[in-house]
């Protein structure tokens, strides 16, 4: 049985079931029925706007963000959704904190529904720092069905790394 790695928190009914659409050769074919469009969020520079408009649609009272960039040093692996951080640094006699995020450079090609959960999911950090209750609540609050695209773009990224997916992409 094939392990999917990005989907191993799952029920294996779930699981099994994406195992056969892979067999089947049909995984992305269900993806872009599901997923057809591309977002425009191309640049760090639009990233961070589009960032500070769903920051200002839902968490107005949250602390504010000082840089929002693509990278394409991301893990995906291991940071699949993207990164929160918060730099501390003095300067002089005083402490000052910066809040970055970051979402994997490849998130550029991606569905615009997949991009809006990433940043959903890295805006709750804000207030939340562990992935607890709370923290779903309020991704759900921003995102009524969050848990169904976090699942999804945990299949986009299973379904990039098979070969025939590899292959596709190095031929756009």
């Amino acid at each position: 049985m094939m392990p999917l790695k990005y989907l191993q928190a799952y029920p294996a009914t779930l699981q099994d079931k994406v195992r056969q659409l892979i067999a089947q050769q049909r995984l992305g074919e269900h993806l872009a029925k599901r997923y057809p469009d591309r977002h425009a969020v191309q640049s760090d520079k639009a990233l961070y706007a589009y960032t500070m408009d769903l920051k200002q649609q839902y968490l107005k009272n949250a602390p504010g963000i000082d840089k929002v960039l693509y990278d394409s040093k991301l893990d995906v692996v291991r940071n699949a959704l993207g990164l929160h951080t918060a730099i501390s640094r003095v300067q002089g006699g005083k402490l000052k904190a910066k809040k970055e995020i970051r979402v994997a450079a490849l998130f550029k090609a991606a569905a615009p529904e997949f991009l809006q959960m990433i940043v959903v999911h890295e805006l709750a950090h804000l207030k939340e720092l562990d992935h607890n209750k709370a923290f779903y609540q309020l991704c759900q609050y921003m995102l009524p069905d969050y848990h169904q695209r976090e699942f999804d773009l945990r299949v986009y990224l299973t379904w990039r790394e098979l070969p025939a997916a590899v292959d596709a992409d190095k031929r756009e």
